[in-house]
C-alpha cells in the first residue's frame, strides 16, 4: 500500500488545500492529512475545530477518490510524522515561485533526515494559486465575502470565529 502525507496547518483548509488532497488522490492509496500543531503561529482555529473540518471536507473527497483519506494531527519533526504513519511519499502544495525556495531547503533537510521519503509537488488549479489561509481570514475578519476560497462550513466557521 502506498501511504502519503500532506502535511499543513490548514488555518482554515481551502479550496486550494482540497484542490491538492484531490489530485494526490490519485497518487497513493491513503492520503495522511498531517495537521501540523504549530503553537508559534497562534492558530485562529484549535485543534480540534481544524482537524473536524478537515475530517468533513474528506468524508466528501473519500467518496469521491475512492481512497482513503486519514486526518493526523502531529507536532513532532515532519519526517518522523511520516515514519509515524507509514508514509513514502510527502505531498507539498505550491503556489508560488517563493513557495519553492523554501521547500526546496525543507525538502533537503528531510531527505538528510531519511533519504526513503521522497516529496512530491503539486500546483493547485490556477484558479486556486492564489488562496493561502492566511489571507482569507483577513477578509473574513474584515466582513469580506470568501466563499470562493472556502467550502459553506469553512465559511460558516469563519463568521463564527468573526461574529459576521
Amino acid at each position: 500500500m502506498r501511504i502519503g502525507l500532506y502535511p499543513g496547518t490548514f488555518d482554515p483548509i481551502t479550496l486550494g488545500h482540497v484542490d491538492i488532497i484531490r489530485r494526490a488522490s490519485v497518487l497513493v492509496d491513503r492520503l495522511v492529512i498531517g495537521v501540523a500543531i504549530n503553537r508559534d503561529k497562534g492558530p485562529l482555529f484549535d485543534l480540534e475545530e481544524r482537524v473536524e473540518m478537515i475530517e468533513a471536507e474528506c468524508r466528501t473527497l473519500s467518496g469521491q477518490t475512492g481512497i482513503e483519506l486519514v486526518v493526523h494531527p502531529f507536532e513532532n519533526l515532519l519526517i518522523d510524522c511520516a515514519n509515524d504513519v507509514n508514509a513514502t511519499l510527502i505531498v507539498r502544495g505550491l503556489r508560488a515561485v517563493s513557495d519553492f525556495e523554501y521547500e526546496f531547503q525543507m525538502v533537503g533537510m528531510n531527505r538528510a533526515l531519511d533519504d526513503d521519503i521522497e516529496t512530491v509537488f503539486l500546483m493547485a488549479e490556477a484558479r486556486h494559486q492564489a488562496i493561502a489561509s492566511k489571507l482569507v481570514k483577513e477578509i473574513a475578519r474584515l466582513g469580506g465575502d470568501v466563499s470562493k476560497f472556502v467550502t459553506k462550513p469553512v465559511q460558516d466557521a469563519l463568521a463564527g470565529k468573526f461574529g459576521t
